[in-house]
């Protein structure tokens, strides 16, 4: 995952996905108090007027487009959505019609938007089918293998080839800031069976645990039929780097949201 800044904006992005893309960081907005500075949370309590010049300018240092946004509900499920120009937003801070952790389209121009703030931000990119993807993974949608959904998606819709999707698992919390009751563990033991077992630890104490989002939706992607060479994850803890993130840990709630990004570049006029 490389570090970018553009016009001040600091994001990251994946080498292996050749499709405008990116993950914010807190770096380079406009807003201000507790939504100091690139707050990308549309539903947050912050100055529509800088929300909108906060995408403004990320999507321009990405290389989206701000003006063809989709955006969701999201609720913590696995449901992948399929879009078009017709769910482009008639305006950025207009209510989303829908509810659903993860986006997916194979329109150029159409820019994709997931949120998060702790939880696991996944982009997928099909170079040879041309489509796209964008999750939301909780841990519960990380339980409930939305990452996999998404996988599933792109090929029923798109006829993409598991071995062509490239994948990039943004900044999120890390196990070392992730510390959870065994409710959790229990979950994903449910759900995902012996897949998330190497990434769930107990704390020094035994009375906690410690679970690794990231590396267990690389398992999944994985499992899936991608390639560990093209699975892309940040090391970026956003509660740790909460200065550089924001993380809802670490403020209790009180705080603006990471976006994460992706659009398939419109084919160039001659």
């Amino acid at each position: 995952m490389i570090t970018c800044c553009k016009e001040g904006v600091e994001f990251l992005t994946a080498p292996d996905i050749a499709a405008p893309h990116g993950f914010s960081t807190r770096l380079g907005g406009v807003s201000e108090g507790i939504f100091a500075r690139l707050n990308l949370g549309h539903r947050r309590g912050d100055d529509p007027a800088n929300v909108r010049e906060n995408y403004r300018r990320f999507c321009a240092a990405t290389g989206t487009d701000a003006s063809r946004i989709v955006m969701t509900n999201q609720v913590h499920g696995n449901v992948v959505k399929v879009v078009t120009g017709a769910d482009v937003k008639p305006d950025l801070l207009a209510p989303t019609p829908f509810e659903a952790d993860g986006l997916a389209t194979n329109v150029p121009g159409v820019t994709l938007c997931i949120f998060s703030a702790d939880c696991i931000p996944v982009l997928l990119f099909d170079p040879v089918k041309q489509a796209v993807a964008a999750v939301h993974a909780g841990w519960r949608g990380t339980a409930a293998a939305i990452a996999a959904a998404a996988v599933e998606t792109l090929k029923r819709e798109y006829g993409s080839d598991r071995l062509d999707i490239r994948a990039a698992i943004g900044p999120g919390i890390g196990p070392c800031c992730f510390e959870t009751d065994g409710d959790v563990p229990a979950a994903m033991e449910t759900a995902l069976g012996g897949l998330a077992a190497p990434f769930m630890t107990r704390t020094e104490t035994g009375g906690k645990w410690r679970v690794d989002l990231k590396a267990i939706n690389a398992a999944i992607l994985e499992h899936s039929g991608l390639l560990g060479e093209h699975i892309d994850v940040s090391q970026d803890c956003t509660c740790c780097q909460h200065d550089r993130f924001w993380s809802h840990r670490f403020t209790k709630g009180e705080r603006g949201s990471q976006a994460a990004v992706i659009m398939l570049a419109r084919p160039q006029q001659n």
